[in-house]
């Protein structure tokens, strides 16, 4: 048996959890207070997500980078494939919150969006 100690980010407690696995597979999670908690663990666990957030340049922009950010989870694995595609990645001013920068980032099926307004640039 194994055990895995946390610091559950479901909620704003804080809750530190105990999960215990055999094979792969979760027995028990303790020390949780609320339902998140043992949601959140047993995904991080057996197979844990991220939302990426960074920056690409914003050509014509007002200000030169637009804050972005993955549209929902994404595998941790593919954290730094993820990165590495953004580094290739510009938009044009202007562009609004909720454009999507980049289609389905390697593979997974999630568009990386704007996060933040860019005017373009006064003339």
């Amino acid at each position: 048996m194994e055990k895995r100690e946390l610091t559950c980010i479901g909620c704003p407690m804080g809750c530190q959890i105990t999960v215990t696995l055999e094979d792969g597979e979760v027995k028990s999670v303790e020390g949780n207070t609320c339902l998140k908690g043992d949601k959140y663990a047993r995904a991080e666990v057996t197979n844990p997500v991220r939302v990426v957030t960074s920056s690409v340049p914003a050509v014509g922009g007002e200000i030169g980078q637009v804050s972005v950010k993955t549209a929902g989870d994404i595998p941790k694995g593919c954290i730094f494939d993820v990165m590495e595609a953004l580094r290739a990645v510009s938009v044009q001013a202007p562009v609004r919150i909720g454009d999507v920068v980049l289609a389905d980032v390697c593979g997974t099926g999630v568009d990386v969006i704007a996060t933040k307004n860019v005017e373009l640039k006064a003339r």
